[in-house]
């Protein structure tokens, strides 16, 4: 389904669509690389060895979880695990699950549980958004049509139902109730807003249940299969939730900044989709407010954007106009938000990379 950064439900991918942070420079000892903000990670002698250990477990895992013995649901199954990406939600989930024990068994298999969640919601978002490609290969539904990408989305959620129900009921419960939101954020965007809600508070609530949800569910699986202490739950769930609504705010206005971002999502692509973004959503309310400059604006963005040079010339009007500038001060409102939400717990490496992954995320046009 639609982008919180992966319309990961994401536009085109919400949710953390795959323009996620690039990666950092310094690999790590089993050839993964971690995502910016997360350097202090690698630089812990304790800290960087288990967490990248454990990355390489849920890799393992993800592989044999969407293993199967028919070859087209394995082909199809593999499709996007292969073709990489970041693993920023089990990442979060291994990270928050050193406030407690992070060696115990329970916590890889959450990790690999909310990393084939998401991959289940990317097969139905690229689908729903006609997206030709997704992590730089072409979407499973142009390989193999819509039909199988679907079911196959399907299917990897099933694998994701069958080891989320080997931990326990109350992570089924979570996970259960992260799914709603995933389906309900997503049918809200497709619908729109009601005629007597305000568009902009409508658009952020979509994301917060495309994006925010998951992101949230990560470190909260994380901190209760590491036996963490309780009340640092809401803490991880305040905080995904901000961090997951900062990421796809700050996905909203790269597609306007002229940057082409790792995922292969070419600038303007929300714009010739008609996807509603903040830019956009902020500029309608400017035509609205009398701004004859957003008027204008508003009639090439709704008018025919098929040619390479209309929707430059869209992209480079937006780009220009306060409204992005305007974007860009909400997305980082949100990031310290999440950062502030961070507060009750402890100093430490945990903290610190939590804090710095939140700026990462909207620092991503530098």
């Amino acid at each position: 389904m639609t982008n919180p950064a992966d319309h990961s439900w994401t536009h085109a991918g919400h949710g953390l669509p795959d323009s996620e942070p690039s990666l950092n420079t310094t690999a790590i000892a089993t050839g993964l690389q971690l995502p910016a903000g997360f350097a202090a990670i690698a630089g812990d002698a304790e800290l960087g060895p288990a967490i990248t250990n454990n990355l390489a477990k849920v890799e393992k895992k993800l592989r044999e979880a969407i293993a199967n013995s028919d070859p087209l649901a394995d082909a199809t199954s593999r499709h996007l695990v292969e073709a990489g990406g970041k693993r920023i939600r089990p990442l979060l989930t291994l990270l928050c699950a050193h406030l407690g024990d992070a060696s115990l068994p329970a916590v890889v298999q959450a990790a690999v549980v909310v990393e084939l969640t998401h991959l289940a919601t990317l097969y139905h978002d690229d689908v729903m958004d006609s997206a030709p490609f997704r992590r730089g290969a072409p979407t499973a539904h142009e390989v193999w049509g819509n039909s199988v990408a679907v079911l196959t989305g399907d299917l990897i959620f099933a694998r994701a139902s069958i080891l989320v129900s080997e931990l326990g009921s109350r992570a089924l419960g979570i996970q259960a109730r992260t799914f709603e939101r995933l389906c309900l954020g997503q049918l809200h965007e497709t619908v729109g807003p009601r005629p007597d809600e305000d568009p902009v508070e409508h658009y952020l609530s979509v994301i917060a249940d495309k994006t925010g949800s998951l992101v949230a569910a990560s470190g909260q699986l994380g901190a209760i299969f590491a036996g963490a202490d309780p009340a640092y739950e809401s803490v991880l769930v305040e905080y995904g939730e901000k961090v997951g609504v900062a990421f796809q705010l700050a996905d909203d206005v790269i597609d306007v900044t002229g940057i082409k971002v790792k995922s292969g999502k070419s600038p303007g692509t929300d714009l010739r989709e008609g996807v509603p973004t903040l830019p956009v959503l902020l500029l309608r309310k400017a035509a609205a407010d009398g701004d004859q400059s957003a008027v204008e604006l508003l009639r090439l963005i709704d008018g025919d954007l098929t040619s390479d040079e209309a929707l430059a010339e869209a992209v480079a009007g937006l780009r220009e106009h306060p409204v992005t500038a305007e974007s860009w001060v909400v997305a980082r409102r949100w990031a310290y938000e999440a950062i502030d939400a961070l507060a009750p717990l402890p100093e430490g490496v945990v903290k610190d990379s939590l804090s710095s992954f939140a700026l990462a995320v909207v620092d991503r046009a530098s």
